[in-house]
């Protein structure tokens, strides 16, 4: 079964120097169908403004994925870690027995637009940790690339839980099938451009949800940037 959730039936929040989407309950945006999907918690569209970011602020026993589309996201945490991460560049912080961090855009004119996921690992109370990798434009063009997986496998960051995440960009005759395991979840969240996936069409910040599903067709894409969760139940 695929579920298709339009873009605009999001949450929103407009805090003048963020602006965000949320396809999840979070923080002020509350919806009890929309808890999360699997063990994905969170993924927040933000755009941070110049010269603006978050404090330093804390988390505990989750795994949170940033994948910056646009502009420079800067990170500092309590691991001694003071990174950049620039645009296609996935950036993995375990949060563990507990971490704080900060994310800032320092440029002056140009807005950071991010992706801020956070998955359930499946292993409590362990050390925090970070990685970063760069993935080039050619590992996702015209096909899915792995860039989160739980033995690190391919360029992907190493994350403490049951889930997978996949990044493609896709155009034209470009088309691309994965195969699911019919027992677990999947989510598509498409970042930009059109796509269809199974043939049901997909624009800009749309999201299917997937269950009882042996594979995906992907094709039929125009300026499209999509990132695809195999997800536990």
């Amino acid at each position: 079964m695929l579920t298709l959730r339009k873009s605009q039936e999001r949450g929103y929040a407009d805090h003048g120097w963020l602006k965000s989407f949320h396809s999840f309950s979070f923080a002020g945006y509350h919806d009890p169908q929309f808890m999360g999907w699997g063990n994905l918690r969170v993924i927040n569209e933000d755009r941070v403004a110049a010269g603006m970011g978050f404090g330093k602020h804390g988390h505990r026993n989750m795994e949170i994925i940033s994948y910056v589309l646009s502009g420079e996201l800067a990170h500092e945490d309590s691991m001694g870690n003071v990174k950049g991460i620039p645009p296609g560049d996935v950036q993995r912080m375990s949060a563990g027995t507990g971490v704080t961090h900060s994310e800032f855009n320092h440029a002056k004119d140009q807005t950071t637009h991010f992706l801020q996921i956070w998955i359930e690992p499946n292993i409590l109370e362990i050390p925090p940790s970070y990685e970063q990798k760069t993935i080039p434009h050619s590992a996702k063009q015209g096909k899915l690339c792995l860039i989160a997986s739980p033995d690190g496998g391919g360029n992907s960051v190493k994350i403490h839980a049951d889930a997978r995440i996949y990044a493609g960009l896709f155009d034209e005759s470009q088309s691309q099938t994965l195969e699911l395991d019919p027992g677990r979840k999947a989510y598509v969240h498409l970042v930009k451009g059109a796509l269809e996936i199974n043939g049901i069409p997909l624009s800009t910040g749309d999201a299917l949800l997937i269950e009882n599903e042996s594979g995906l067709l992907i094709n039929n894409g125009n300026g499209a940037e999509v990132m695809i969760f195999d997800l536990s139940h």
